[in-house]
């Protein structure tokens, strides 16, 4: 018989960093969450291995998915100890880049990963997560909380996620549909969104150093505040508009700015013409570039300037698009039109003159 020694408390997962338990409170609080973000074609629960969602009844299915996370906003939601509307800003980036192709958003997994999971902070992401999932209309369907001890600092986190959703081939929106004089149509950005925090805390926190709980007399709120101003979610109000329009594509306006993702859904041969007049971007794109000192170039391809996503229409469908979007409370406007590329030009979208008091 071999001889045993006495087992050391120190050897265990919970004293190696990882506290089951604290999962498993995490699990209870968010499981309220989560049925409040479903849909009919949901089976089962919170829970399982794997989510189970019915596809339903199409002629020609396809399948349309993006992952993305939040970038470096996840900074001003951790240093103001705020984290139940991060979520929104993760549903919107991923559902919203469905929507440009026509899909409609199905469902929608989370992956956060944590220093130590603190079961109330975990709730709370979750709680931002599935009011996103239900401005989008779609069903959080599962996800995974990761506790990383050694790796990251107990208060950090990271939140990515993956949407899943579905349109019929033969309503598929793209470049190839967009022809010469359509109309291109801005929807009103509710602020930076989740694209350029790095610049925006350089120029803001770093270089001026404006603390985040100070009140700013422009935003009528704190930095703070205004900078965890969840991003708008366009994915229902853009599924209305093409249902009702003909809508040739979307453009969400993300990293790389208003020209340069325009520049993805623009076929060669045509050029998307807008024009800066038509707007003046909003206070929060005004103080950054002033205290900053940043160039109009840098701006531009760094932030959405007040834009956040774009709809190109036919022509004669213009007022239409207009009226049904201001119906649904989205400010938009008319920003250009796509015209003929000249002889040797090689940019697909452009923009031209001046903001109006920018």
């Amino acid at each position: 018989m071999t001889n045993q020694t006495p087992s050391d408390p120190s050897v265990s997962y919970a004293a190696a960093g990882v506290d089951i338990e604290a999962g498993d409170r995490a699990v209870e609080l968010l499981k309220d969450h989560a049925k409040r973000a479903s849909r009919p074609e949901v089976k089962g629960g919170i829970g399982g291995f794997a989510g189970l969602f019915a596809l339903g009844k199409y002629r020609e299915p396809l399948l349309a998915a993006g992952s993305d996370g939040v970038g470096t906003k996840l900074a001003v939601a951790q240093a103001m100890d705020k984290h139940d509307t991060i979520g929104i800003d993760l549903v919107a980036m991923c559902v919203d880049d469905l929507v440009v192709c026509g899909a409609e958003p199905l469902f929608l997994q989370d992956y956060i990963a944590t220093g130590k999971v603190v079961p109330e902070k975990i709730a709370g992401i979750v709680g931002g997560i599935a009011e996103g999932c239900v401005q989008a209309g779609c069903a959080l369907l599962g996800g995974e909380t990761a506790e990383h001890p050694g790796v990251m600092d107990p208060d950090d986190y990271d939140v990515s996620a993956t949407a899943v959703g579905v349109v019929e081939a033969d309503e598929l929106l793209g470049p190839d549909r967009v022809r010469e004089g359509d109309t291109i149509i801005a929807m009103a950005s509710s602020g930076l969104h989740s694209n350029g925090y790095s610049l925006a805390r350089h120029v803001l926190l770093e270089k001026a150093g404006l603390p985040l709980d100070g009140h700013i007399e422009e935003f009528d709120r704190t930095l703070g505040e205004e900078l965890l101003e969840p991003t708008r979610i366009y994915a229902r109000d853009c599924l209305e508009l093409a249902s009702e329009c003909e809508v040739r594509t979307f453009c969400h306006v993300t990293g790389g700015g208003l020209a340069g993702n325009m520049e993805r859904i623009i076929p060669e041969g045509l050029v998307a013409e807008m024009r800066r007049a038509t707007w003046t971007p909003g206070q929060i794109f005004r103080t950054i570039k002033t205290v900053g000192q940043v160039p109009d170039a840098e701006m531009e391809k760094t932030f959405n300037m007040g834009v956040g996503m774009v709809a190109v229409v036919a022509p004669e469908d213009r007022d239409r698009a207009l009226a049904i979007l201001t119906a649904r409370h989205v400010d938009a406007w008319v920003l250009g039109e796509v015209r003929a590329a000249g002889e040797g030009e090689t940019t697909r979208a452009t923009l031209v003159g001046e903001h109006p008091q920018y």
